[in-house]
């Protein structure tokens, strides 16, 4: 593997284009191919008798272990969140206040949740009833009457 006549350059070049790639396209993973052949490189140029199997065993190994630290590098950061269920909609309709659009009858109907209607489940309920978001399964939200002991939130509306 000399194409530039020796095979440690080589190496470089690959390892090069790699990060170049890496920084042009999305993504992280020729980042650590460019670091594999990096290492190749410099294994190549401190051991010339190393042949074109031991160089592709040392490329693969390197950049196994470049993933595998890489994974742990980015991977332990989990970021916490002052609002956790913002990217969780259904999550965030539990307990919300809608009010029926469509009469919930045989336990089906529609409900409105601010600016837009939802298929709902629940008991039996008129139009413009007032009920409370339970669950949501699926698309579909689980909703009861709302008592007059029990607290309302404050819903998305």
């Amino acid at each position: 593997m000399d194409l530039f006549g020796e095979a440690w350059m080589t190496w470089f070049a690959v390892a090069a284009v790699a990060a170049i790639f890496e920084l042009m396209l999305p993504g992280v993973f020729l980042g650590f191919v460019a670091i594999g052949a990096a290492i190749t490189g410099v294994l190549s140029y401190l051991f010339p008798e190393l042949g074109v199997g031991g160089q592709l065993i040392s490329l693969a190994a390197w950049t196994s272990v470049a993933v595998f630290v890489g994974k742990r590098w980015y991977g332990g950061d989990e970021v916490e969140s002052s609002d956790p269920l913002l990217n969780d909609r259904s999550s965030r309709l539990v307990g919300s206040r809608v009010i029926v659009s469509a009469a919930i009858s045989d336990g089906e109907g529609r409900v409105r949740i601010g600016d837009s209607e939802w298929p709902a489940y629940g008991p039996d309920a008129a139009i413009d009833t007032r009920m409370r978001v339970v669950r949501v399964d699926g698309g579909v939200v689980v909703v009861e009457p709302i008592t007059a002991s029990a607290p309302e939130p404050l819903s998305p509306e």
